[in-house]
């Protein structure tokens, strides 16, 4: 079964509830999350300070499920974040594991 990195980024404000959403919808596997700074030029949506610093605080979220779950999650992301500004995106895993 093929396996895909799904890796979501979203303003600190929706932290919360995308853990939530996450425990309910992708318990089977788990997930990361971390603070991480996003870089652009584009300065629309972004504060004075954060135009200064040349940086937005954002929060990333990474999975690895197979394409099932990846088809729902996705789907279920859109309906119930609709108009939330979280980007997405999906990679191919090569291969993962449990060093023990």
């Amino acid at each position: 079964m093929k396996a895909y990195l799904l890796t979501l980024i979203a303003n600190p404000d929706l932290e919360e509830a995308l853990v939530d959403w996450l425990l309910r919808y992708e318990a089977r596997y788990g997930f990361t999350s971390s603070r991480v700074d996003g870089h652009s030029s584009r300065l629309e949506g972004l504060s004075l300070a954060e135009q200064v610093a040349g940086r937005r605080r954002l929060v990333r979220f990474q999975m690895c499920v197979d394409e099932q779950e990846l088809a729902f999650l996705l789907e279920r992301l859109k309906l119930d974040f609709a108009n939330s500004g979280i980007q997405y995106w999906v990679a191919p895993v090569i291969a993962s594991g449990l060093v023990d």
